[in-house]
C-alpha cells in the first residue's frame, strides 16, 4: 500500500480543490491509457493511483482504460490487456479508492485490428458492444467505409476516438460528418476543450457539440501530468455545452 509521504509529495494531482469535486455529471470516463507500461500512458503503478484518485475527486464513477493496439507500435494482446486490469484492479481494492474500472481498448484501423475482428477476440465496451477506433494521423484509411461496415456486420458499433484531432478532417467537415450517416459514433477528448492540442483542435471540438453530434466524452489521460490541463474544462459555460449534448457516458454505468 502507498504511504502517506506518497500522497504528500503528488499533492498538486492526488487532490482536486474542493470546487471541482463531483463535477464530472456523465459518471464514466471512456478512453484513457492506465494500464501500466503497456502503451504510452502511465509508467507505475503509482502514477496510475494519482490518476485514479483525481478521477474520483471529480465525480467519475467508473473508468473504462483503453490501451492503444496496433501492429507497428502497441501489439498488444487480448491476455495482457487483462492482465494489466486486474493489476490495477488489485490496487484499487488495496487503496479503497471508490471508483472501479474495467478494459477496452483503442484499435488503429489496421490488418492487425482485422485479425483481432476475423477471430472475434475484441476487447469492447457497452452491452452495446461499442470499440474505439482510431485512424492514422496523417490521413485515413483507405478502406475506412469497409472496415465500419466489417466492425458493424461482425455485431459491434464503431466509436470513433477524438474526431476532432484529425486534421484532414478540418476542412472538410461534410467527410468526417458522413461517418456518423453511416452509423460510427463520435468520442470526444475532454483535453481537447481545454487547448492541449491546439487552438485548431479546439474549434473542430466546438463544431462537433455544437452540432450535437458528440456521443461518449472521454479522458484520454495518459499521465498525472495531464490532470492540471483537464482542470481546465470546468468552466460553467463549458459544462453546460456538455450538459446539452446526447452524451452515452452515463448509460456505460450498468
Amino acid at each position: 500500500m502507498l504511504t502517506k509521504s506518497f500522497w504528500q509529495r503528488f499533492i498538486p494531482y492526488a487532490k482536486a480543490p474542493d470546487t471541482k469535486q463531483n463535477v464530472c455529471f456523465w459518471q464514466v470516463d471512456l478512453h484513457s491509457h492506465l494500464l501500466p507500461s503497456l502503451d504510452d500512458g502511465v509508467k507505475s503503478p503509482e502514477e496510475t493511483l494519482i490518476c485514479l484518485r483525481q478521477l474520483a475527486d471529480w465525480g467519475i464513477q467508473k473508468v473504462i482504460t483503453t490501451p492503444h493496439v496496433s501492429r507497428d507500435w502497441y501489439p498488444n494482446g487480448t491476455t495482457a490487456i487483462r492482465q494489466g486490469l486486474a493489476t490495477v484492479q488489485e490496487l484499487i481494492a488495496q487503496e479503497q479508492l471508490p471508483i472501479t474500472i474495467e478494459v477496452a481498448a483503442e484499435y488503429l484501423l489496421d490488418d492487425f485490428f482485422l485479425d483481432f475482428l476475423n477471430k472475434n477476440d475484441i476487447l469492447y465496451f457497452g452491452n452495446k458492444r461499442y470499440i474505439l477506433i482510431e485512424t492514422g494521423w496523417s490521413s485515413p484509411p483507405l478502406r475506412l467505409n469497409d472496415m465500419l461496415f466489417r466492425i458493424q456486420t461482425h455485431g459491434y458499433i464503431p466509436v470513433l476516438a477524438h474526431p476532432e484531432r484529425y486534421a484532414y478532417y478540418h476542412t472538410d467537415k461534410a467527410v468526417l460528418m458522413r461517418l456518423r450517416d453511416i452509423g460510427c459514433l463520435f468520442q470526444l477528448n475532454w483535453m481537447s476543450l481545454c487547448g492541449r492540442y491546439g487552438s485548431h483542435v479546439e474549434k473542430q471540438a466546438r463544431y462537433l457539440l455544437n452540432q450535437h453530434c458528440i456521443d461518449f466524452i472521454g479522458s484520454d489521460l495518459h499521465r498525472p501530468g495531464d490532470l492540471k490541463t483537464m482542470e481546465r474544462l470546468f468552466k460553467p459555460a463549458d459544462l453546460k455545452l456538455l450538459e446539452e449534448q446526447p452524451l452515452l457516458n452515463a448509460s456505460l454505468m450498468i
